[in-house]
């Protein structure tokens, strides 16, 4: 059995890469592959096959399309290979496309403070992949929960370049110039689903006069959320603040992910997607 879309799994899960697996569920008449035939979609590459050809093909072009509509929820498409496909099987196939990594969401959480101590443990039961850094090994703690991945760098705003687009920014330091620094290059890329900066209404303020004295105007300086957290959770303790960040990470993201909630069926995606 070829295990190329296997292996394919294992890798793209342990890198978080977005992906749609695409699985033969059903076959009627003469079709390319028999039902349970499988293959993986990224962004940038396909591995394995579901017999090639123009169904092939079209089944690509479902998957990007998921892929780029950052779709949460599997589809299923019915295809007849006549000549509208250009194949001459001559049968019918139902395909299942399964979104992979779609719903993850992608952390950087700078500083290893006592709240980030407590807030690690809590994001990483979610549906997140955590990238904890600091530049002081010795403030991580001794084992780190599955899904998080220790960095540490000396210079800690060199981190901000390397995550996604899309990604969630933590900014909890022990230095309040350091903060400054990584708010600004994190406003700078202007591409992240949330940044959140621990903090009081006073230091939102203090930063958002030498930032306005640096260029950045009010629609940047409104994207970064200071004081972070549910403002319901009034607590100062370090996990009363860890529930009240990881309670406002949850909201944002059930908002960008829980817009569909059932699969679809559709027939005539070939017409429907006809070039």
């Amino acid at each position: 059995m070829n295990s190329e879309w296997i292996k394919a799994l294992n890798r793209l899960e342990a890198d978080a890469t977005p992906a749609v697996m695409i699985t033969v569920v059903d076959e009627r008449g003469s079709t390319p592959r028999n039902a349970g035939a499988k293959m993986v979609v990224s962004e940038a590459e396909r591995f394995d096959t579901i017999g090639g050809g123009h169904l092939e093909h079209k089944a690509i072009k479902i998957a990007r399309a998921m892929l780029v509509e950052k779709q949460t929820q599997p589809r299923l498409e019915r295809f007849s290979l006549g000549a509208s496909l250009g194949q001459c099987c001559g049968g019918a196939t139902t395909l299942l496309f399964e979104p992979l990594n779609a719903g993850i969401v992608q952390i950087a959480l700078f500083g290893a403070g006592h709240v980030a101590r407590a807030l690690v443990p809590i994001l990483a039961t979610l549906p997140c992949r955590i990238r904890w850094i600091d530049s002081r090994e010795d403030e991580f703690p001794a084992s780190l929960p599955e899904g998080v991945e220790k960095v540490v760098n000396e210079f800690p705003v060199d981190e901000i370049k390397t995550q996604a687009a899309d990604s969630y920014f933590i900014v909890m330091t022990h230095n309040h110039q350091l903060d400054q620094e990584l708010t600004e290059a994190i406003l700078k890329r202007n591409d992240f689903k949330y940044f959140g900066l621990i903090g009081s209404q006073t230091k939102r303020k203090k930063f958002e006069h030498r930032l306005k004295a640096k260029g950045f105007d009010d629609a940047q300086l409104e994207r970064m959320t200071c004081p972070m957290g549910i403002p319901e959770v009034k607590g100062k303790l370090p996990a009363e603040i860890a529930v009240s960040v990881a309670g406002e990470v949850i909201a944002q993201y059930n908002a960008t992910f829980g817009a569909e909630t059932h699969p679809r069926i559709e027939t005539n995606a070939v017409e429907r997607l006809a070039v």
